[in-house]
Formats: C-alpha cells, structure tokens, sequence
C-alpha cells in the first residue's frame, strides 16, 4: 500500500485481536505491507496462517504483563471488543474493551511505543448514560493520557463483515441499516454500516501517516479506506 521507502521502512507492530473481525483484516494489510519487517500477535488463540515476519504469542490476556517486551515496537493496533452477551456480564465486558487496551496502553507507552491505534466505537462518551458507550469513551480517555506520537481512536458504526461468532444483534441491524443507507447522509453518513475491512484499511494508512492522532468517525473511516 506505501513505499517502504517513504516511511522508513523496518517498522514494527503488535496487534492486540488478531482473530477478531476487524484484527483479522488488519493482519492481513500488515503482513503485506513492505514498510513493517515484523508484526507481533498476540492473544488467546492462534491466527490459522504462518508467515516469516508474524511473531505469535498465545496467552490470556490478562496475563500480558508477563510479556511487556512485546510491547517494543512502533506501532501497536487495539482491535479488542466483543459484546456483554458474550462476554456473560458488564464486568467481563470491562476487561476486553476497557481494562485490557488500557493496559496495553500502559505497556506500549512504557516500553517506548510511537503511536497506538484502538477501535472505539460510535457514541463513545464517558458520560453516556448508556453503559456501552460509556466504558468505551472510558477507554478513549485512558488510551489518550499516554505519551505516545499519536494516538488514534477509530469509532465504526455497526460492522460488517463475517464473523467467527455469531452476533444475532449485529446481524439484525445490519438488515434493518441497509435500506436506510440512503436516507443517512451529511452529518447522518457516519450512521451507515461498515466494513470491518474499511475500518482495517484506515487503521494501516493512519499508522503511516505523520500525524499526531485524534478521533476518527465513521463516515472519515469509509473516506479514508476508499482514498
């Protein structure tokens, strides 16, 4: 996607959810991009692919203290989530999508990490009243009292794209969205479904920019994925 040359090529990433929808897409771009000589994964389970520049670490995650050193790269890309019916309570929901980017915040930023990419969610605010929103604008809020170069939070609309589990909600949604499309424009666009692949491609081009970061919605993710 970018001449190596342009960025200096020899870069290195972590990506924190690599068999989730959007992380799977994002490994995808990363080993195919020239400008990263090594990706790092790590997780619970095992992407079902080898490749000579990813490094697997499988591990829970709330074990990832153990391995801080993984934290030493240029980029780290946060593409953890999941849903308070999988997770099984509001509690369980708190680890995945805020403690635990919160801690690998606190990794990277430690471990001299440049820039740090997260997918948030649209609505995301800390003082939502709903409780979704809330932990996710939690998240943005502790993510964004590090010290990095540039810290990029991306907040999709409802994604789409197929999943490893089946997520009943999101399947719903996405039918009842698309004959809206539409009628969702101007300030309205950043409502319309989209591809967790576009919410992917962003997440590289904006690592790769110079930039030092900010709040990306939903209707910038889509412009900046079909750029």
């Amino acid at each position: 996607m970018t001449n190596p040359d342009a960025v200096g090529g020899g870069r290195t990433a972590l990506l924190l959810g690599a068999t989730g929808l959007v992380g799977g897409h994002c490994l995808d771009l990363l080993l195919e991009e020239p400008a990263y000589r090594e990706i790092r994964s790590i997780g619970r389970r095992p992407v079902e692919r080898e490749h000579p520049r990813l490094v697997q670490t499988i591990t829970e995650l709330d074990r990832i203290e153990e391995h801080a050193e993984l934290f030493a790269v240029d980029d780290v890309f946060c593409c953890l989530g999941t849903t308070i019916r999988s997770a099984g309570s509001r509690e369980a929901f708190r680890r995945v999508d805020v403690e635990y980017p919160a801690t690998a915040a606190r990794l990277a930023a430690t471990a001299g990490a440049d820039r740090f990419l997260v997918v948030s969610a649209l609505g995301a605010d800390a003082e939502s009243r709903v409780f979704y929103n809330r932990a996710k604008g939690e998240m943005e809020t502790i993510v964004r009292r590090h010290p990095f170069q540039a810290v990029w939070i991306l907040r999709p609309s409802l994604l789409l794209g197929d999943r490893q589990e089946e997520r009943l909600g999101e399947r719903l949604g996405a039918l009842l969205a698309r004959p809206l499309e539409p009628l969702l424009r101007g300030p309205l666009r950043r409502y319309r479904p989209i591809a967790a692949r576009s919410v992917a491609i962003a997440m590289l081009r904006l690592a790769l920019d110079e930039d030092t970061g900010g709040v990306v919605e939903s209707d910038e993710i889509a412009r900046l994925a079909e750029a």
